[in-house]
Parts: structure tokens; sequence; C-alpha cells
């Protein structure tokens, strides 16, 4: 069993590619764990122009792995992340 998580904890951290590292490593750092959520709006602060539309679309990939957990709030989406997940972020970011 646990052999068998060390292999998709390897999988994983290939699979995901530097942006989505880098969306992880700043909810991580910020604190926005669980039921502390941002807008995705606040995700893109930081990153050059060019990459801000593609913030979307990596959170979106993170939504589906379950690295993020969305809520649903009457003023958009917020996004937050999962903390039965911790560990493995941890793994992946090599903190």
């Amino acid at each position: 069993m646990y052999v068998a998580m060390l292999k998709y904890a390897n999988l994983l951290k290939r699979m995901l590619n530097a942006l989505q590292k880098t969306i992880l490593r700043k909810m991580y750092f910020d604190k926005i764990i669980g039921g502390k959520h941002t807008a995705i709006e606040n995700l893109k602060k930081g990153f050059p122009s060019h990459v801000r539309g593609d913030v979307d679309d990596e959170v979106k990939e993170l939504i589906k792995y379950g690295f993020i957990l969305p809520k649903t709030t009457s003023y958009g989406l917020q996004v937050s992340l999962n903390p039965r997940m911790i560990p493995e972020i941890e793994r992946i970011l090599g903190i």
C-alpha cells in the first residue's frame, strides 16, 4: 500500500507543471487552507500579465486532481487547498 502511494506521489509530481506548483506554493504559504478561501482573481496577482489567463485553467486542473477545493458563493467562485492533501502538497513542493 505504501509503495503504491509513493508511486502515485511521484506520478503526480511529474504531472504537475511549473505554474500549478507555483499556485500550490502561493496558496500554501498564504495559508489558504480549508475554511479560509480566496477568489481566483486574487491568485492571479503576482503573475506576469501574459500568464494570468492560464491561471484559471490550471486552477481547474488542480480542482480535478483534488488539491484545491472549490466553494461557490453568492459573489463568485472561491478556492482553498484541500486540508487532506497537505502532506502530498508538501511532498510535491519539497517542503
